[in-house]
């Protein structure tokens, strides 16, 4: 089989049987593709099967000499022994070239945080008097309060909201399902946006049970959320390199420094075990939403 052919196999692998997202395959793909040009680079093109112990140390080498940071080069490396374990659990190859790789050591950088008051700036700096002002206060309540991802929250629906219980229902990564706790003030001001903004947009067919629209009645995307939230921080006078993804993790840095209990945070994250492929220990609803009442500071 060519390279083309076991990549294929590869994708279909990693959705079937390993249910991850879209987005994950594809960076998976990606790195594949790099070890397939480097074969193909070399004076006689290396064929998967034929790759060796030696071929994948002078393509970390490679990766490098570029100039690949040691984080970039892990995910690679990362990529390319999932790869060649699927080929010898599949009997494509007999030995895996890859066993003896160890990816390069890395420091674990924590993405910036915001404090209380850096978000209440950040809410603040939102002109509630233009069209789009209380949907992006909804937005970003939405994201504080729950830890939300990106996907997850352009993704979420009018019929995943259990407003009256307290709960919304996300699809995360591999389409997993999980009840996540929703605080008061993010109830509130989506009750707001839907009463008072979004009710006169004219939506477009088949965006009608997105919660979150754009002006001209369809799902927003990612990168207007990035957008959204680098136009309020600017505004502000927040430096920090912000993304949506800040507000995740200080939603979980808050709970956490509140002496909230950690699995019940990964619970509400989505997370899985770093130690385990089991789901994090399930856990009684109404505890995890007492947990958001006794330690989330907007609750």
């Amino acid at each position: 089989m060519n390279w083309d052919s076991l990549i294929t196999q590869f994708k279909h692998y990693l959705k079937l049987e390993r249910a991850l997202a879209d987005n994950s395959i594809e960076a998976y793909v990606r790195d594949i593709i790099k070890l397939q040009q480097f074969a193909d680079s070399e004076e006689q093109s290396i064929s998967a099967k034929e790759i060796s112990y030696a071929n994948v140390t002078d393509f970390i080498q490679l990766l490098n000499e570029l100039g690949m940071s040691a984080y970039s080069q892990a995910r690679i490396i990362s990529g390319v022994k999932s790869f060649f374990k699927y080929l010898l659990f599949e009997g494509i190859i007999k030995t895996d070239p890859t066993q003896l790789i160890e990816s390069p050591q890395i420091g674990r950088k924590l993405p910036d945080t915001l404090d209380l008051h850096e978000i209440d700036k950040l809410l603040a700096s939102i002109d509630h008097s233009k069209p789009e002002g209380a949907r992006n206060r909804a937005i970003l309540e939405t994201l504080y309060s729950c830890g939300l991802r990106v996907s997850e929250l352009i993704s979420l629906r009018l019929s995943s909201l259990y407003i009256d219980a307290g709960y919304i229902r996300v699809i995360g990564k591999g389409d997993k399902e999980r009840l996540v706790p929703i605080g008061r003030e993010a109830i509130k001001y989506i009750n707001i946006y839907r009463k008072e903004s979004r009710v006169h947009l004219a939506i477009k067919p088949g965006n009608e049970d997105y919660i979150f629209l754009n002006r001209r009645g369809a799902m927003l995307s990612r990168v207007m959320i990035f957008t959204i939230i680098k136009n309020l921080a600017k505004v502000a006078g927040i430096t920090k390199n912000i993304s949506p993804h800040t507000f995740r993790h200080s939603f979980a840095t808050h709970l956490i420094e509140g002496g909230a209990d950690l699995r019940a945070v990964q619970e509400m994250l989505g997370h899985e075990s770093i130690t385990t492929t089991e789901i994090y220990t399930h856990l009684d609803r109404a505890y995890l939403q007492q947990v958001i009442q006794d330690f989330h500071p907007r609750s």
